[in-house]
């Protein structure tokens, strides 16, 4: 199995249980590692035989921007999702942090796995 990753995406969005978090856009930022096969894409050369990191970026931004979730757990398991079903990753590693949530720590947050790693 080879990874495509994305590293520190960073969208701003309406997230937290609080009611002054509800009022807000806080920033939230990913780590994103996702299992595919890559040999079609690197025998081709043609984009259109890999996992496009820019098309999962950009799917991504647009649904962050659009939600509000109070926890980043269900905002991590709805990303894996998306990616799972519209995507066709078979294996996912995601860590989604709150940046400046604690304010004595640089972030905070949840690292989920989906799918088996081959």
């Amino acid at each position: 199995m080879d990874i495509v990753y994305i590293r520190e995406l960073e969208v701003e969005t309406v997230i937290g249980i609080y009611d002054w978090e509800r009022e807000i856009r806080q920033r939230v930022s990913l780590d994103l590692e996702m299992g595919t096969d890559i040999l079609a894409a690197a025998r081709s050369d043609d984009i259109e035989n890999t996992l496009n990191y820019k098309s999962v970026s950009d799917r991504l931004i647009g649904f962050i921007e659009e939600s509000e979730f109070l926890l980043v757990e269900t905002m991590a398991e709805q990303i894996a999702e998306i990616l799972q079903d519209e995507f066709g990753v078979k294996w996912l590693r995601l860590r989604l942090g709150k940046p400046g949530a604690v304010p004595q720590a640089r972030d905070v947050g949840v690292i989920i796995e989906r799918g088996e790693r081959v």
